[in-house]
């Protein structure tokens, strides 16, 4: 589908092969505060997730996707439509990209873009949102590159290292 196809990454479904990058991401504590992950997860529960990965987004309300380069096919991160709500055409939206080399190259950015053009597109959605603690300047920045605008505050939302942090609620309205 080449919607899904940028100049450097590309977005695919989850195969099995991928279950020891995903339980290396999950599993990573450093970034359990933007996955509001408070547990590990085990090999067995990412294998019958992956089992399950075929559904139907309309199904299962998610569609998770891997980041892979084009030249290495590896995979560097993960991005996810959440919360899917057919009858609202609307999702939310999250992307994490695995180690820091793979950050600020532009390849989430080439991701994010991907996603959002194949959720207008051919999910025909109205609107997608995106949940960012006011602290992960990095992220704020990126949505709001692509449009998205912050439109709320959630005062002290998630706690991160026994200190209760804002979390910004960004939205794109499909124009």
């Amino acid at each position: 589908m080449a919607t899904l196809i940028g100049e450097h990454i590309y977005l695919r479904a989850l195969e099995p092969e991928d279950l020891e990058f995903i339980y290396a991401l999950e599993n990573d504590e450093s970034i359990w505060n933007v996955s509001n992950t408070q547990t590990p997860y085990s090999r067995f529960l990412i294998k019958q997730y992956l089992k399950n990965a075929h559904q139907d987004i309309y199904e299962a309300k998610q569609l998770r996707l891997a980041i892979c380069q084009h030249q290495t096919h590896k995979t560097i991160g993960l991005i996810d439509l959440f919360d899917f709500d057919a009858q609202n055409a609307r999702a939310g939206i999250g992307i994490i990209i695995q180690q820091s080399e793979n950050r600020s190259n532009g390849l989430g950015s080439e991701a994010l873009s991907l996603l959002i053009k194949y959720a207008f597109t051919h999910l025909q959605l109205n609107q997608l949102y995106a949940n960012i603690g006011t602290a992960n300047a990095i992220s704020c920045a990126l949505f709001t590159k692509f449009g998205f605008q912050k439109i709320g505050i959630k005062k002290q939302w998630n706690k991160v290292n026994g200190i209760f942090q804002d979390e910004a609620l960004y939205q794109l309205i499909n124009t």
